[in-house]
């Protein structure tokens, strides 16, 4: 996955002629169907593995991304200092590892598992450093929705601790993201993604071409690709660029926090991955920490000055 910076942290408002702004309900719309589309494009990267494996599906999909991202913001026109380079390129080499891992996750487990699994990762930097009582219950919720999803007494080839371990990777690289996303973001504006995409693609390629070779290159799979590519990345990114200015950060984290749910979703429609009771339940105990977090961590935050 490819989550989206919110770029409302940078936004300033116009000093000369009014703009027309988008309502809030219009701005959720946007960001709901854009967490639908990055799903979509999960479930049809998967549909990549049988032809060019998990690796290249993550090559196709971040190397097309960057070369859509690079056309429309043309981030050669910016100029970074040394300090900001730095960021950009872990920011980068996070969201590259991220990718690699989550889709070697989707390799063995189901689309909804894995996403929720990696959700641990924002989780945790949100509940960093917390005293509060209820704050430690969100920790124990996302726990016991952890534990739920362990594939333990289970021997199906397509759910395996492998999987669950690769999803946890991605979490963690999800954590690096939105740390050095945020200090490469600074001051900074939608070419400092197409950047941090463009960097996430070099470090991918060497998988790619060792695991697939010329296949990725295959005229037949590059449509099928290039749509993963825009539905995982671009649309969602230029969806997030309209909406996230216009709507309460809390509102944004809210509506994240359905996305192991929509996930689940998708891979029951488009994959026909089925889940068991018990996997649900962890899935929503993850949502109901992730909400309550957001919840919890914005009500608590003071508000800016000034």
């Amino acid at each position: 996955m490819t989550p989206a910076h919110n770029p409302a942290k940078h936004a300033h408002p116009s000093e000369s002629l009014p703009v027309r702004t988008p309502s809030v309900p219009l701005s959720v719309s946007l960001i709901t169907l854009g967490m639908i589309f990055t799903q979509t494009g999960a479930s049809f990267a998967k549909g990549l593995f049988p032809h060019v494996g998990a690796a290249g599906a993550t090559t196709l999909r971040l190397t097309l991304a960057a070369l859509v991202l690079l056309l429309i913001f043309r981030p050669w026109r910016q100029k970074l200092d040394p300090a900001q380079w730095r960021a950009v390129l872990l920011y980068g080499a996070t969201m590259g590892a991220m990718n690699l891992f989550f889709y070697a996750a989707l390799s063995s487990i189901p689309l909804g598992i894995a996403v929720a699994l990696e959700f641990t990762g924002p989780l945790a930097v949100a509940l960093a450093g917390s005293r509060k009582p209820l704050d430690f219950f969100w920790v124990a919720m996302a726990v016991l929705g952890f534990a739920a999803l362990l594939p333990l007494g289970e021997s199906s080839e397509h759910f395996s601790m492998v999987g669950v371990l690769l999803a946890l990777a991605a979490g963690g690289c999800w954590a690096g993201y939105i740390i050095f996303g945020q200090r490469a973001g600074t001051g900074g504006g939608p070419h400092i993604t197409a950047l941090g995409v463009s960097i996430a693609a070099i470090i991918a390629l060497p998988f790619g071409i060792t695991t697939a070779g010329t296949t990725l290159l295959d005229p037949a799979i590059l449509p099928i690709a290039l749509g993963v590519a825009l539905l995982s990345s671009a649309i969602p990114y230029a969806l997030d660029m309209v909406a996230l200015p216009h709507i309460p950060s809390r509102l944004f984290g809210i509506l994240m926090s359905g996305q192991p749910a929509l996930a689940a979703l998708m891979g029951l429609l488009v994959l026909g991955e089925t889940l068991s009771l018990w996997q649900i339940a962890g899935i929503a105990a993850i949502i109901v920490a992730s909400l309550g977090a957001t919840v919890t961590i914005a009500r608590n935050t003071p508000p800016p000055v000034g």
